[in-house]
């Protein structure tokens, strides 16, 4: 008898716990069921060599079926399977999504002292996104409270509010609007926008994947988005830095912008 294994997990990395793996000889006979454990692992044991048809099915996923040779070693290694989100080929219904912040997170990286990375949160923000028809027609208009910047050190978070950074005080808002929507692929687009900050105002654009649509626990649906940017200190006129051995910078130029947006569609 061999034991079969392997790793169950979406197309972007995360692995599916709680899928159920069921295996069915070439007779249509079931020979064994399973379950991936949370770290989206699993295996199958006591199972005869030969061919099978391993159906996979987990919530909130769309199912799977495939053929596989079970050999006749202890193991057989079936890598990884890949179980799409429900929804992720449907593209958002037209109309107002409004993005949820407690589900969603902005997040700015900057280099320090050329060699490691400080970590920052834009912790309050609104948003939301117009879904037209043609997608190409949507738009999206983002506010940040800059206050609430927070990079768990508390005099380092008090120079970002500062005039040298943000400058909070003077200029209490944040604006992001786009001017234009470009599709790349199936699932990743380019957004063509507008940066707002201190009073000045230059193009970024976003680099978004879209995760897909789905329902919520609340009778909700929902959309799922990610984006990077990349913003240099200089468009923004913050300009603080010190000049450490060979003129190393203390705080880099360019940072980088990680953002994860679960909208609700209104």
């Amino acid at each position: 008898m061999t034991a079969v294994a392997g790793l169950l997990s979406t197309p972007d990395g995360w692995p599916v716990p709680g899928g159920t793996l069921t295996a069915v000889d070439m007779t249509g006979v079931q020979r064994g069921r399973t379950a991936s454990n949370t770290d989206g692992r699993f295996a199958l044991d006591d199972l005869p060599a030969g061919l099978y048809t391993l159906i996979v099915a987990a919530a909130g996923h769309d199912p799977l079926a495939r053929t596989v040779t079970v050999g006749s070693g202890p193991v057989t290694d079936l890598g990884v399977l890949e179980l799409p989100r429900a929804g992720g080929a449907v593209l958002p219904a037209p109309g107002t999504w409004t993005i949820d912040p407690v589900h969603s997170s902005i997040r700015a990286t900057a280099l320090h002292l050329g060699m490691s990375r400080v970590h920052g949160r834009l912790g309050s923000f609104s948003g939301q996104v117009q879904v037209a028809d043609p997608l190409e027609h949507s738009s999206v208009e983002v506010l940040i409270d800059p206050s609430a910047v927070a990079t768990d050190d508390a005099m380092r978070d008090e120079h970002l509010r500062s005039a040298d950074f943000l400058d909070v005080l003077a200029y209490p808002e944040i604006r992001y609007k786009s001017e234009g929507l470009r599709r790349t692929d199936a699932t990743h687009w380019v957004v063509d926008g507008v940066l707002t900050l201190k009073d000045v105002s230059a193009h970024v654009p976003l680099q978004v994947l879209y995760r897909g649509t789905g329902p919520d626990p609340w009778g909700g649906v929902r959309a799922g988005f990610t984006a990077t940017a990349e913003v240099s200190r200089d468009d923004f006129a913050i300009r603080w830095n010190q000049s450490v051995l060979a003129g190393l910078l203390v705080v880099g130029r360019t940072l980088r912008i990680d953002i994860d947006i679960e909208a609700v569609r209104s």
